[in-house]
């Protein structure tokens, strides 16, 4: 098998002492006609308080930078100028003591946007703010088109009202109002020297819902997402002219589910078949199955750069591979958003498959590491081994993507009965991923049956049905919902019935011989 990960070329980590060079020449590049931070300033930040600066790096060239310190409430949500709450710049107010998190600086560069460099630093900041347990995140934020606009909106005040109000726009503070950030006034003399916004900052809060009543597991390993949102891709198979067309109709369900914000996008398996559509003979399954591993670097490419641009961890749902050894595997590639690429190999191929295009089974399933926690991938017939989910939920995985193709009902249900059975006897989340649609010139591939859905354990704290979310059967659409992983920590220790912990260690095992 290829190589299981490639070189992150998108990294979020804390800012070292060693990086503010680069720090400093962003903030110039960045904000040229303010003033720019001094060396002592940003060693200052660092040394104050270590985790709450946060770097973006990409390709080994640091393009965003976010400075943050802890902060008593007064201080916080009262009025205040950007130097006076900060110590000059320097974060030299950092109280470990304080309830708030107070955003200092947010920098990214402009040529990167598409990277959304931005929102990753505000979550990593709103992350910080959950795993320290604040009240808050505040911050002072910048108006600039506020100055275009003054003769119309004189007090900033009734200029922030107007944006609030989507009467006008405000790039700026409407991007802020999106991420969850609601204005509680004007900061009067915040930044004197921000002409475009005349000296104004909005004063803006982020209430951290985990303050009050924090439910976080104990168990839960730190820094670890508490919630995470999951969207199902029931991709519709349709003739397509060119890869370019192909990867249109990709792009277009990973912007959907990144605009709502989902952690997690899963395509189903066997979907680039769709890539043989536009050939220009008809050719037979082997033919079939040669061409479309001619496409493996362009695809895995393509995909990869679309989880780094949309700041979204892909399940690339699965695409056959030659090999190094020769053999022709179905693996699905996951892309996660800080440009890391994994494979997992499908153990069990169907006599189908195997028949018809002759792929090989694989001899290694693994958890992969996401920023969500250690997930697993089970291509459509491996749901139907038990041992397999549970040799990765023994690993750590509490979430399970089964990316499958059915041709018909009965085919479909075998994956869904089990997969089920895989999130109630493991107490894990299941998320399957299906095709509809058909191919009529592609051999083996002529018509599809799916109902994409979202399964839970069977327990009080999980939907009624074990349902999180279903699709409509045999319609392009898409499945999201919001799975607590807290709530399996519960019903692995609490919950009515203990499938993991009650297992009889003394009466069986699995024993894994091929190395893991």
């Amino acid at each position: 098998m290829a190589s299981q990960k490639s070189r992150s070329s998108l990294n979020i980590r804390n800012a070292r002492i060693a990086d503010i060079p680069a720090i400093i020449a962003l903030v110039d590049k960045v904000y040229p006609q303010l003033d720019s931070y001094s060396t002592a300033m940003v060693q200052g930040q660092i040394s104050n308080f270590p985790e709450g600066q946060v770097v973006v790096e990409y390709d080994g060239e640091i393009v965003g930078y976010c400075a943050s310190f802890i902060i008593d409430e007064a201080s916080a949500l009262s009025p205040h100028t950007w130097n006076g709450i900060t110590g000059s710049g320097y974060a030299s107010r950092h109280n470990p003591k304080g309830d708030w998190l107070y955003g200092m600086e947010v920098c990214v560069d402009q040529e990167k946007r598409r990277l959304r460099i931005g929102q990753r630093l505000y979550d990593a900041r709103r992350e910080l703010c959950e795993r320290y347990e604040l009240k808050g995140i505040v911050f002072g934020g910048r108006m600039p088109s506020w100055k275009r606009r003054k003769k119309l909106y004189p007090n900033p005040a009734d200029y922030l009202e107007a944006v609030v109000e989507q009467k006008i726009s405000d790039p700026v503070i409407r991007f802020q109002m999106r991420l969850g950030f609601e204005p509680i006034g004007v900061l009067s003399d915040y930044l004197p020297f921000d002409d475009a916004s005349g000296g104004y900052a909005s004063h803006m809060v982020w209430r951290n819902p985990y303050a009050v009543v924090h439910t976080k597991s104990a168990s839960a390993p730190p820094g670890e997402k508490e919630s995470v949102r999951v969207a199902s891709v029931q991709f519709q198979q349709r003739k397509v002219h060119s890869f370019e067309e192909f990867m249109s109709n990709v792009e277009y369900f990973v912007d959907v589910t990144a605009d709502y914000r989902c952690d997690f996008v899963v395509f189903p398996e066997l979907f680039t078949l769709q890539l043989l559509a536009f050939a220009e003979t008809r050719l037979t399954p082997s033919q079939s199955i040669e061409a479309l591993t001619e496409y493996t670097p362009q695809f895995v490419e393509a995909m990869r750069q679309l989880a780094i641009s949309y700041n979204i961890n892909i399940v690339g749902g699965s695409h056959p591979t030659r090999t190094e050894r020769g053999d022709i595997q179905n693996i699905a590639y996951v892309f996660l958003r800080d440009g890391s690429v994994h494979q997992q190999e499908k153990i069990h191929p169907t006599p189908s498959e195997q028949m018809w295009w002759g792929i090989k089974g694989g001899n290694e399933i693994a958890t992969i590491q996401t920023d969500c926690g250690p997930i697993g991938v089970l291509i459509c017939y491996d749901s139907e081994f038990p041992e397999l989910a549970r040799q990765l939920v023994d690993a750590g995985a509490k979430l399970l993507f089964v990316p499958f193709c059915t041709d018909n009902r009965q085919g479909y249900m075998r994956v869904r009965y089990c997969s089920q059975a895989r999130a109630i006897e493991n107490q894990c989340y299941v998320v399957m991923s299906g095709n509809v649609g058909n191919l009529p010139g592609v051999e083996n591939m002529d018509i599809q049956y799916a109902q994409s859905c979202i399964l839970t354990p069977c327990d009080f704290r999980f939907a009624r049905d074990g349902i999180a979310a279903e699709c409509t059967e045999n319609v392009e659409t898409v499945a999201i919902a919001d799975l607590n992983l807290g709530d399996l920590d519960w019903a692995r220790q609490e919950g009515t019935v203990r499938n993991l912990r009650d297992r009889r260690f003394d009466l069986y095992s699995i024993k894994w011989t091929a190395k893991t």
